[in-house]
């Protein structure tokens, strides 16, 4: 039982000082505790194995801002994640309304227009040929809607059968073709239809 207490003696004094905590309140007043300090004081921690001292409140600070910066980092990415939805659904409005102007000028005059002369380009599902102008959808819409008309106004294209963004065409510069049932056909350039 001696051999107990003694062993028990012994272990004590390491577990209590295991970790010593140097507090300094406002006054200046510098106390050691194994307990840490209240916000009240300036926190170290000392090592009593090594003599080494964290400074616990800048410890604190450091892990307060590195949890900071990771909320503004993940708060930046999705806010631009947001921003690029929000420019996908801005053109996809867009190529609709142009789709629905071109429908309606099909509908209005059916004499002049095949019913699937210009059908509308979906913009969740589009032909492989279309994805890489995938930014100019609205513009490609208006444009065919365009070629369309110029084809008809030529007076040798009584009415349009087919027309599309053709192969030639370039982002910075779209190119399409009509194909009318008189066997007429015509390549328009954007250049030549914004004239």
């Amino acid at each position: 039982m001696k051999n107990l207490i003694l062993l028990f003696t012994l272990c004590w004094p390491l577990y209590s000082w295991a970790g010593v905590y140097k507090c300094t309140d406002v006054e200046g007043r510098t106390d050691y505790q194994s307990s840490p300090c209240t916000e009240d004081h300036k926190a170290v921690q000392i090592n009593t194995k090594t003599g080494s001292k964290v400074d616990l409140n800048e410890l604190e600070n450091r892990q307060v801002q590195a949890t900071e910066q990771q909320k503004l980092i993940e708060a930046q990415k999705q806010a631009e994640e947001q921003a690029r939805l929000d420019v996908i659904a801005e053109r996809k409005q867009l190529a609709k309304a142009q789709s629905d102007l071109t429908l309606a000028l099909i509908k209005g005059s059916p004499m002049q227009f095949s019913a699937f002369a210009i059908p509308p380009y979906d913009p969740d599902n589009l032909p492989a040929g279309i994805r890489p102008f995938e930014t100019r959808l609205p513009d490609i819409e208006k444009f065919r809607r365009l070629a369309a008309q110029k084809a008809l106004a030529t007076g040798k294209c009584l009415r349009v059968e087919a027309d599309e963004l053709n192969a030639k065409s370039t982002k910075e510069q779209l190119v399409f073709l009509v194909n009318c049932s008189s066997g007429a056909t015509y390549y328009f350039n954007e250049a030549e239809l914004q004239e």
